[in-house]
């Protein structure tokens, strides 16, 4: 829809002359999806400087129902931050941090603060904020929470929701509600933050978070292994939870595809190992003391791998520059997978106990299906999210491959929902899975969901479109 003008007007009024764009050129980078795959479009792109200002926009474009598109870094990987039509409110103007606590340990931050930004003010005062993902020199916080974004260090400190005290949030009719509570105990109610994080924006647009910190770890131990199947790396994380327990901060995996991809394509990226495998393994130990124990329990463990065969190979880093090219492997990835073409790309989670099986199993589920189908299997073992992206045959065109988008979803999404998992890890759903989540969801728990969007947005305002599924017909 367009935008009255009365509206307009009342709008460009409340953020002044360096809150607001709207020529096309201008516009532009804001409608498009960081991987091109959608292109929205929208008549006026407001970045309020602070939440009153974004209260009062709320309010005017509720008032003349007017569509919000709530946006930060636009880093998302599943549409849910592209509009189609009227405002996109983006709050990389609110990029204050407001409070550090360091005995309190919490760090009360705006929305529009960039993650990596975040991560150097815990730095400062000897803490650690431990959210930790590939677009961190790039996303804010509150699209973060927003998506409830997952990362590196899930196995250890939790997703973005499990880091967050409270939320100031502005709800649909652009009232303001403060939730910014820094307290670790607070049974006052219903916990309402938890209705806006994970919720992409539909009930409501984040505008600060109080966050929580955590000692920072005195030394950082990074090891990669070779194995000799998924199986192999199953075992291994057994072993190494068993042993380091709360130590165990990331453990990644990679199958031979994911990671010779990288080894091929991306400059400076060298095997670590005395010769390629099927299967990876990165992972990383963390301790508050500074001294060699954790290293001598980590090398324990895979000495006593490598003697039971359980792995092929391994290389602990030697410094913290071996360390980040180790981990640069694994953040490749997705860049390395570029040069073979078109892929379909899946972001599912399952047991821990169930991740081998998956891997195996749906590996060749779409290898029958489309034989010349090359498997790119890689993530977070440690919490049970992979990212199952699927690369077209080398004889393929791109286009009859990226045709068969929707049939291979089925098939992957199918079999994770035998094993009661997720469709949707850590990306999100917004436009790119609404029919997944119709089709996957329990229907009750589908049902409160429109009745919490009901309540909290009647008018279909607040990223319209997104994450809920169409009605049926009745």
């Amino acid at each position: 829809m367009s935008i009255p003008t009365a509206a307009t007007a009342a709008i460009k009024e409340v953020v002044g002359p360096n809150g607001w764009l709207d020529t096309p050129e201008d516009v532009e980078p804001f409608v498009v999806e960081t991987r091109g795959l959608w292109r929205g479009e929208c008549d006026l792109v407001v970045s309020p400087a602070s939440t009153d200002e974004l209260a009062r926009v709320v309010k005017i474009c509720a008032d003349a129902g007017i569509p919000i598109t709530p946006q930060s870094g636009n880093t998302g990987l599943v549409g849910g931050a592209i509009p189609h039509g009227g405002v996109i409110i983006n709050t990389r103007r609110m990029n204050k941090i407001r409070d550090v606590d360091a005995l309190n340990n919490t760090m009360t931050v705006e929305a529009g603060c960039i993650l990596a930004d975040i991560q150097n003010a815990a730095d400062d005062v000897d803490r650690l904020f431990p959210l930790s993902l590939a677009a961190e020199g790039s996303c804010c916080i509150g699209g973060n929470l927003s998506t409830n974004a997952g990362g590196i260090q899930v196995l250890r400190y939790g997703n973005a929701r499990d880091l967050v005290l409270g939320l100031e949030v502005v709800t649909a009719d652009g009232k303001v509600w403060n939730g910014l509570q820094r307290l670790r105990k607070n049974n006052t109610g219903y916990d309402l933050k938890h209705l806006f994080m994970g919720a992409e924006g539909t009930l409501g647009i984040i505008t600060a978070a109080v966050l929580k910190l955590f000692p920072k770890p005195r030394r950082r131990e990074t090891a990669f292994i070779g194995a000799a199947s998924v199986e192999a790396v199953q075992a291994l994380f057994s072993r190494m939870q068993d042993a380091m327990g709360d130590s165990l901060s990331a453990f990644e995996y990679a199958n031979e595809f994911s990671i010779g991809l990288v080894f091929e394509h991306i400059d400076g990226a060298n095997n670590p190992l005395q010769g390629t495998y099927p299967a990876y393994a990165l992972m990383e130990v963390s301790s508050l003391r500074d001294d060699e124990t954790t290293r001598d329990q980590l090398e324990t463990v895979l000495a006593d791998a490598l003697e039971d065969e359980v792995i092929i190979d391994a290389v602990v880093a030697q410094s913290e520059a071996q360390s980040k090219a180790l981990w640069n492997l694994r953040e490749s990835m997705p860049e390395a997978q570029k040069h073979a073409r078109a892929s379909i790309k899946h972001d599912v989670s399952v047991p821990v106990s169930k991740v081998a099986e998956f891997v195996r199993n749906a590996s060749k589920m779409v290898i029958d299906d489309l034989p010349g189908i090359r498997p790119s299997a890689f993530g977070h073992f440690g919490d049970g999210n992979i990212h199952f992206n699927l690369t077209q045959p080398a004889d393929m065109e791109p286009e009859d491959f990226l045709a068969k988008w929707n049939h291979f979803n089925e098939i992957v999404h199918d079999y994770v929902a035998t094993m009661n998992g997720s469709f949707s890890a850590e990306h999100g759903v917004g436009e790119l899975k609404r029919k997944d989540v119709a089709r996957y969801n329990d229907p009750v728990g589908v049902d409160i969901m429109r009745a919490m969007k009901a309540s909290l947005d009647p008018n279909n305002i607040m990223n319209p479109g997104k994450v809920l599924p169409d009605a049926e017909p009745s």
